[in-house]
């Protein structure tokens, strides 16, 4: 019994000691050492406050695994099969029928219809059902320690949820969210949380967590911050020949060709719209080869929630099957 007691108490010391050790060692971190200073100058925090969070964090490998294979990488025929799936747009049916009154003040006020709303709740969260399962302040601190390619950005939304916590009266170590640090049912990093996030139900608490109401009005906001324009089209289908059409694909996210110019790039329309709209040329991998899309402003709105054209379109055909759904209901 002695032997195993004092095993134990070997463990625990030992367990201890590392523990300690990796906390001492994120603290002491030239990185961290410079956002602390940085904390304690430019906004006024503590070097204790920063220090006594900093400290509990835990520098997590996964997290680095799952940055380097990110889905947004994969065919769009792999990519669409995660999000395009029965339950998927059951669930947002559901959803949409219990939060209707909620998703009409949304589109009164922005001007996103409850479809697009629920494209991006489903594809983020299936509508707040997996929120993600890492502190923030991990994924933050394993990222701007280990992942030297983007620790710049990462380490300026740690910043962020320092700042938010104070605002929002937040324990920092409380929060949640996914590998990379988005939060809540709308999936909001930190900076963006701060600046679009919105307390739509007027309860004094900006609370994307576990609050639909602020969920709901925080994505229609953002989406009309970034350019979306209420009953203006999103995306349409596209024929392309000859060689010039790569040219258009290279141009970029942003529409910037003219529908009435489309056709000098050897490409054609499945709908017709103003001949002044713009668009950009999108192109999926499917399993027997490249399908075309034409994505109009709303569609680039939708790309600055995430910057892929995969993304939007997911959140877009899930839209609207959802919203066939809806119109069956």
């Amino acid at each position: 019994m002695k032997i195993r007691l004092i095993l134990l108490f070997m463990f625990l010391c030992l367990s201890f000691s590392l523990a300690s050790g990796q906390a001492n060692e994120i603290t002491s971190n030239p990185i961290m050492i410079k956002f602390t200073d940085k904390m304690v100058k430019k906004h006024g925090f503590k070097r204790e406050e920063i220090d006594s969070v900093l400290s509990e964090a835990k520098v997590l490998p996964v997290i680095i695994e799952k940055m380097t294979r990110p889905a947004e990488a994969w065919p769009w025929h792999r990519y669409r099969k995660i999000f395009l799936k029965q339950e998927r747009m059951d669930q947002g049916l559901e959803f949409w029928l219990q939060n209707e009154a909620i998703l009409k003040a949304a589109e009164k006020k922005y001007g996103v219809p409850p479809e697009i709303i629920l494209g991006i709740l489903g594809v983020e969260t299936k509508y707040g059902r997996i929120k993600g399962g890492f502190r923030v302040i991990d994924a933050l601190v394993t990222i701007g320690i280990d992942y030297p390619k983007r620790s710049k950005y990462f380490m300026k939304e740690l910043e962020n949820v320092f700042l938010l916590s104070r605002e929002e009266k937040f324990d920092p170590l409380a929060l949640e969210g996914s590998y990379a640090g988005a939060m809540g049912m709308a999936q909001f990093m930190p900076s963006s949380y701060r600046h679009y996030a919105v307390d739509f139900d007027n309860d004094g608490v900006r609370d994307l967590s576990h609050n639909v109401s602020d969920a709901v009005g925080s994505i229609a906001s953002y989406l009309k911050r970034h350019g979306w324009v209420a009953g203006e089209p999103i995306t349409t289908r596209a024929k392309v020949s000859g060689d010039k059409y790569p040219k258009f694909v290279k141009k970029g996210m942003k529409p910037k060709v003219k529908f009435g110019d489309i056709a000098k790039y050897n490409v054609i329309a499945e709908d017709k719209f103003s001949a002044n709209l713009k668009a950009s040329l999108i192109e999926l991998e499917q399993e027997d080869g490249m399908e075309y899309w034409l994505g109009m402003g709303n569609f680039y709105a939708i790309t600055r929630y995430n910057h892929s054209n995969l993304y939007a379109m997911a959140v877009f055909q899930l839209s609207e099957e959802i919203k066939a759904l809806y119109a069956k209901n």
